[in-house]
């Protein structure tokens, strides 16, 4: 059979171009298991049992070497997950998302945090246990999608779990390279191929479908209140991270220029965009004035007119609901928008309002904090809960009096309660205690780590083993 040149220079390119599809050198294909990433569910959840069967029946020290490895890699790849994450989704700072990345390689918990426990008495000896649950599904959000991509793969490989992540798909690019990264780690350290693993087409549809798979043992979901809603009815164990909208309080004992410069920069980290920051201001009336003063010296730009204020609610709502367009975007970009000018030094948009108003009943997700004025701290903290609206999330107080302190605390009732400082402390930055961005509000595990994915078994050795 003769080919001339033309045909061969066909057959050439036809060939090629079959293999292309196989490479992921491209930005929208994806080798089937290559890295992780798999192109259906079935194919995902299978290669990830297997995996963490392999890790069952290793020893501890395999999981301590695994997470080393991740927190090793993962530390060169901070700078450029940060970038990756802002650039595809508009949201959030890079400076801010790097920090985040860095305090989650650093200060979430791995294998140490599964103690055991035992009794020993007449009747012998009785052990109990942390085990894994299998195979967890992790759904994630495009708010931190490769900060919770890598706390969950420590957490849950410190528990003995292997992972599917069903990322959000307006942030695919960024979750896709955490997963490939996490699964460069464990290779380093010697661990089972496939112990997180993802989805190349992330879509409501393919969650559906890990959320229903039998082989799934637990669902973990970090997201709104709709994706928390369906995990938490699926029959099988869930664990959901939900939606809130922290208040921060301020009374007339606080450090006021502390209060002012804490405010401002929790509000302001990443944009607002984790959900422990601060939402509204509820200010005791004779110390609001100069509150307000000491914000716009530490980078808040005050909007007084009452047209402006409507024309700002008017651009960053939709239909009700805040406006994706705003979402994690920078202040002086939304104020450019209503016709104001501002520099970089500008990162949080403040005004007065009354409690009613849509900033402060919405949890906005933007750089925008509305202050609302109060008699004394007791209308403060029954204002606070009002606008906490029972979520049990996150809340903020600046206070001496321990009066107020102990009240508000009582009354919050919140997984995260900060006194005294910025909201990042309730996470680890900047307080003490470990990271994690999957905050259990709605099922009650509160800041999970390894033994929240984790089941609880109990050994019982009759007769035996009991020293007297």
């Amino acid at each position: 059979m003769n080919i001339d040149a033309n045909n061969m220079e066909t057959v050439v390119n036809l060939i090629m171009k079959e293999l292309n599809k196989l490479n992921l050198e491209g930005d929208n294909t994806v080798c089937c298991g290559k890295n992780g990433v798999f192109h259906s569910v079935e194919e995902a959840v299978a290669a990830a049992k297997k995996a963490q069967r392999e890790l069952f029946d290793s020893r501890l020290e395999v999981r301590d070497k695994i997470i080393k490895s991740i927190r090793e890699h993962l530390a060169k790849y901070v700078q450029e997950l940060a970038e990756l994450g802002v650039a595809e989704t508009g949201m959030g700072r890079v400076y801010d998302k790097a920090l985040k990345h860095q305090v989650t390689i650093e200060k979430t918990p791995g294998v140490e945090d599964l103690r055991a426990f035992a009794f020993s008495g007449d009747d012998g000896l009785t052990v109990l246990e942390l085990t894994p649950y299998g195979v967890i599904g992790a759904i994630t959000p495009s708010t931190n999608p490769s900060e919770t991509i890598l706390c969950n793969s420590i957490g849950m490989i410190a528990a003995g779990n292997a992972v599917v992540f069903a990322p959000h798909p307006g942030a695919k690019k960024t979750s896709l390279r955490a997963v490939e990264l996490v699964n460069e780690a464990i290779r380093l350290a010697g661990g089972p191929e496939n112990l997180v693993v993802t989805i190349d087409e992330p879509s409501i549809e393919n969650t559906n479908k890990l959320m229903a798979h039998p082989d799934v043992k637990m669902l973990v979901a970090t997201g709104g209140p709709g994706v928390v809603k369906s995990v938490m009815s699926s029959g099988k164990k869930a664990i959901g991270a939900g939606a809130g909208n922290p208040p921060v309080l301020v009374d007339e004992t606080a450090d006021i220029e502390k209060a002012a410069r804490d405010i401002v920069a929790g509000c302001s980290f990443d944009n607002n965009l984790p959900c422990i920051a601060e939402k509204e201001v509820v200010a005791v009336d004779s110390i609001t004035d100069y509150l307000i003063f000491e914000m716009q010296k530490n980078g808040a730009y005050l909007i007084k007119d009452e047209e402006q204020i409507k024309k700002l609610a008017e651009i960053t709502l939709k239909n009700g609901e805040p406006n994706r367009k705003y979402v994690g975007r920078d202040a002086k970009v939304i104020l450019k928008d209503i016709g104001i000018e501002v520099g970089d030094e500008v990162r949080v948009i403040i005004m007065e309002t009354c409690k009613k108003h849509v900033f402060a009943v919405k949890e906005m997700l933007m750089p925008i904090l509305p202050i609302i004025r109060v008699k004394d701290a007791w209308e403060g903290i029954e204002v606070s809960k009002e606008l906490e609206h029972g979520l049990r999330h996150t809340s903020m107080i600046h206070s001496k009096n321990i009066d107020v302190l102990t009240k508000y605390a009582r009354e919050m009732e919140t997984t995260i309660l900060v006194k005294n400082g910025p909201s990042y402390a309730g996470i680890g930055v900047g307080g003490e205690g470990h990271t994690t961005f999957t905050i259990a509000g709605p099922t009650g595990e509160g800041l999970t780590s390894a033994k929240s994915f984790a089941r609880n078994r109990r050994c019982v050795l009759v007769g035996g083993l009991s020293i007297k």
